[in-house]
């Protein structure tokens, strides 16, 4: 990475972040619950059988009632940091109280005893992120960790956050992949326009 694109994403997490810290918990949680209604009605969502979804952290949407429904109706992954690898895996779970443990940077991932799925076999995969641009340019938290399993994924790339982690422009690399749609609470974009659909 070079030091002036380098310094260019950290300003953008930086002024991101300052904007996510003034989103009241009540908000958050009306925002997490439109996202998730948001996507429930795309077709690529309901046609996908096989998807990739992330146990959110503080500071991110709550996706839960897509984990519960793809649980029941779809074949559930998620990911879990490989060390070896220096990636993230995708791997299958049936529950979400059992099969689920502190990994590495203390998210909750797949334990060790869940099959891994291959990341080309997936129909949809939802990331998240610190920043999105309209043109499916994603800003992630700095590691390239979601960039590794992004550039291996050949089925829907989505995007997901508040609406406030929605940015005119984000400094790219060549490693940056880009989503093919970026959901918020309010918009559905599918990014080689930047056209709003519903």
């Amino acid at each position: 990475m070079s030091e002036l694109i380098g310094k260019q994403k950290a300003a953008l997490r930086h002024r991101v972040r300052t904007g996510l810290n003034r989103v009241l918990p009540g908000s958050r949680a009306e925002a997490s619950a439109q996202a998730c209604s948001r996507l429930q009605r795309q077709q690529v969502w309901r046609e996908a059988r096989s998807v990739l979804l992330y146990v959110p952290l503080a500071d991110e949407l709550d996706i839960g009632p897509l984990l519960r429904e793809a649980l029941t109706d779809k074949d559930l992954a998620l990911p879990r940091f490989n060390a070896q690898r220096q990636m993230y895996v995708a791997c299958r779970v049936s529950d979400l109280s059992d099969d689920l443990r502190a990994g590495q940077f203390g998210i909750l991932e797949p334990e060790e005893g869940c099959p891994e799925v291959a990341l080309n076999q997936l129909d949809f995969l939802l990331a998240p992120g610190v920043a999105f641009a309209c043109d499916g340019r994603r800003l992630g938290r700095g590691r390239g960790f979601y960039d590794r399993l992004l550039a291996v994924v050949r089925g829907v790339k989505c995007g997901i956050g508040f609406d406030e982690q929605i940015v005119d422009d984000i400094p790219t690399e060549p490693n940056d992949i880009r989503l093919d749609y970026i959901l918020t609470p309010t918009r559905w974009i599918h990014s080689g326009q930047g056209a709003n659909l519903k």
